[in-house]
């Protein structure tokens, strides 16, 4: 489905979301576009970042088609210092965060041994770090309103080893670990951490190869679980979802 459809689509629906603040981190395109639009439509306030400034402001005019109200900045949420910032600007332009979908990360694949301490610094400090870092952030706040969602897209190799995926699948079984420690952590308090385990996505991420469109997940199907998570009732917690094409790749 188009951004416009699903534009077109979003003119029908009611807005279970228009309290509600999110950031979305790797926003400019792909999954991250796609959940934020989602978002948008479902009338949350919705803030994206990313590191490509030509691409997270075509992201931001799609987004301000919906009615919404947008922000975006560009950051690299590996970076303490930018995530703050990144934080406390969405605050002042749209209020507090009650929505983090940690979406951003990179893939890197190749046999472990093969690789070098900056290709280990680089996934990990995207896929993993940049998590810590963004709950870290908004955590207080969530905690003071007693409610909130922390979303943290994962991959089925956070729950499956394959040959070349030693530092991706560390990342990634390193969120899973992560995540389910802070759901612990932050329930008491009202606060909800999922994961959404996505299996082979046609995007332009940087993958094991080209992927086939009829046997992968679309940025949409990330999107939909999403948009589940954040509607379901606030008595009820969905820890993880695992998403798989119907056809295998």
């Amino acid at each position: 489905m188009s951004h416009k459809e699903y534009i077109n689509l979003a003119k029908g629906e009611s807005a279970p979301l228009s309290a509600a603040v999110a950031l979305v981190t790797g926003g400019s395109r792909g999954i991250g576009r796609a959940i934020a639009l989602r978002l948008a439509q479902l009338g949350a306030s919705v803030a994206i970042c990313g590191r490509d400034a030509l691409a997270l402001a075509a992201s931001e005019a799609t987004l301000r088609q919906t009615g919404s109200r947008v922000f975006s900045h560009v950051s690299d949420v590996s970076q303490s210092a930018e995530v703050s910032s990144l934080v406390s600007k969405t605050d002042a332009a749209l209020g507090p965060i009650s929505i983090l979908v940690n979406n951003a990360g990179i893939g890197l694949f190749g046999p472990a041994h093969e690789k070098s301490e900056s290709d280990w610094d680089r996934v990990l400090n995207t896929n993993l770090k940049s998590v810590f870092l963004l709950s870290r952030a908004v955590a207080p706040a969530m905690i003071r309103s007693g409610a909130g969602d922390i979303i943290n897209i994962s991959s089925l190799a956070g729950r499956n080893a394959f040959a070349g995926g030693g530092i991706y699948c560390a990342s990634k079984w390193g969120l899973q670990g992560l995540s389910a420690c802070m759901a612990e952590d932050l329930r008491e308090h009202g606060i909800r951490v999922s994961t959404i385990c996505p299996g082979s996505v046609a995007t332009g991420f940087s993958g094991r190869g080209a992927k086939d469109p009829s046997k992968s997940l679309s940025p949409e199907d990330v999107a939909h679980a999403v948009a589940m998570i954040v509607t379901q009732s606030s008595t009820s917690f969905v820890s993880e979802i695992q998403l798989r094409p119907v056809r295998k790749p």
